[in-house]
């Protein structure tokens, strides 16, 4: 019997909100005597934002999820729109705080602040549509949904789960995880503060 995706989807929350909230230490720590391990840090962290909960558990959300929710609850349409638009720009999101990184490292510090402020906003932005997710549609997503519809979207999520959220890490992402864990401050890795 498959996972409960209901379960795996707040596991998937907490992982990537404990992600977020590391890289938000890491990023008011700043550089300091390590540039080089700072900004590559953050970049891997990027990339693990934009290769699994942008490219993966958006997704089946996006065809799972919401469609079952809709169907039998139709007047979450504005709620489930709103997390739709935000799925949509999120990879988008995501490729400008790289860029505003690349920025800050090639530049310097005249390129901080933008970076800061713009990294501050999708943080505020994530845990808000995250929490809007958990809150409105979560609690009546199993009582909205045939049973056909729990397995197909049990099935989606555990065929994809998140290494950072109890999955099976994928060998071409091994060493990513590796160095996340290795170079990520607590909550995610194990760097001193």
């Amino acid at each position: 019997m498959p996972a409960d995706a209901i379960q795996i989807i707040r596991e998937e929350h907490a992982a990537l909100a404990a992600m977020l909230r590391s890289l938000g230490m890491l990023i008011q720590r700043g550089p300091g005597d390590k540039p080089h391990r700072f900004f590559e840090t953050i970049r891997w962290m990027l990339f693990y934002v934009d290769e699994f909960p942008e490219k993966h558990h958006h997704r089946n959300e996006s065809k799972y999820l919401f469609p079952a929710i809709l169907k039998n609850a139709p007047d979450l349409r504005p709620v489930v729109d709103r997390l739709e638009a935000e799925h949509a720009n999120g990879e988008r999101r995501v490729r400008d705080l790289q860029h505003l990184l690349m920025a800050w490292e090639i530049l310097g510090d005249s390129r901080r602040e933008a970076f800061v402020s713009a990294f501050d906003t999708y943080l505020r932005f994530y845990l808000e549509h995250m929490q809007i997710e958990e809150k409105q549609l979560l609690p009546l997503a199993r009582r909205a949904m045939a049973q056909e519809e729990q397995a197909a979207l049990d099935a989606s999520f555990a065929g994809q789960r998140d290494p950072l959220a109890g999955g099976t890490h994928a060998p071409e992402f091994e060493a990513l995880f590796s160095r996340i864990v290795q170079q990520a401050p607590a909550p995610i890795g194990l760097a001193d503060e």
